[in-house]
């Protein structure tokens, strides 16, 4: 494991609303949704342990759900509040928020749409933008665009540079798949979609050759890294993008995918530590420069440890 390094980790995050809350996620043995003060002991824990980068996923209250999602990017909207914490008390953290609608709609999809339940483009690059530069003011250092919309990262990039902020990147979802992996997520970000599917502007598990295109296309947009999600089920993805474009690549483990690890450890299938590591190793030798992993905090602590062979 000599190629894998904390440092190539990113440990995602949900963030709720008050104080003082630490909500497991029924469907994800070991994960939470946070309060800001929580969030800051978690997020401060991997740093020590060598995890020096976040990204955080907001879970918006029902009662703020609507057509418009504008909670998303409200005065103090709960992302915003979490990264200007951060960033005031954790230093040397690289912090990453995920740009979505998903989490806000009152419909549960990734965009704004007209009355006839079809995207409105305009509209949805426009409120992507609108969060984009909320979380930019409270410090993120990377915004990640996870809608899929045509010409987002474009259009955040633009936002982005019109209102003083060149020195916010962008890392984004280029190759983002259509999964069946996504279930737990949604559980726990409370995003599943109310009607259909997403299957009209994320990518066909099938076509490989719309993936790579989707990756090309946010690299000329100006995306500073771009990602390929779900990891394991696309290894060949994440291989072929960093033959063809050797670009900054990160690659998203999923929550099913973490969910499959925690099912077979805790009936005995195999030890968690070591079927872990392999996963990560072949992430890694596919190409991945960064891994977005719910169990980054472990393979940190492991490493640390020097008991990842034991």
């Amino acid at each position: 494991m000599q190629n894998l390094s904390s440092k190539n980790l990113i440990m995602p995050y949900f963030v709720i609303e008050g104080r003082n809350k630490k909500e497991p996620v029924a469907n994800m043995p070991g994960i939470s949704r946070l309060t800001v003060d929580n969030l800051l002991k978690e997020v401060s824990e991997s740093k020590q342990l060598g995890v020096s980068k976040a990204l955080l996923f907001g879970v918006c209250p029902r009662h703020y759900k609507n057509e418009l999602a504008n909670y998303a990017y409200a005065k103090n909207n709960i992302v915003s509040r979490a990264v200007a914490e951060l960033k005031r008390k954790i230093k040397g953290l690289s912090v990453i928020t995920d740009v979505c609608l998903c989490a806000y709609t009152s419909h549960g999809h990734c965009a704004i749409l007209d009355k006839k339940n079809k995207i409105d483009g305009k509209k949805t690059l426009e409120a992507l933008s609108k969060i984009a530069l909320s979380h930019a003011a409270s410090g993120a250092d990377w915004v990640a665009p996870s809608a899929m919309a045509k010409k987002q990262v474009l259009a955040i990039r633009e936002a982005l540079d019109k209102n003083g902020f060149s020195n916010v990147k962008i890392m984004g979802y280029s190759a983002k798949f259509a999964s069946n992996f996504y279930g737990p997520f949604r559980d726990a970000a409370d995003s599943a979609p109310k009607f259909g599917d997403r299957k009209a502007y994320q990518l066909d598990y099938s076509d490989a050759k719309k993936a790579l295109k989707e990756i090309g296309d946010d690299i000329r947009e100006g995306a500073d890294m771009v990602m390929v999600k779900p990891a394991l089920s696309y290894l060949d993805i994440v291989k072929e993008a960093k033959q063809k474009f050797n670009y900054p690549l990160a690659a998203y483990n999923v929550s099913g995918e973490y969910v499959l690890v925690k099912m077979g450890a805790g009936i005995g299938l195999w030890q968690e530590k070591k079927i872990v590591f392999e996963i990560t190793a072949s992430i890694k030798r596919a190409g991945a420069d960064y891994i977005i992993t719910y169990h980054a905090k472990d393979i940190a602590r492991w490493i640390k440890q020097k008991n990842y062979l034991t």
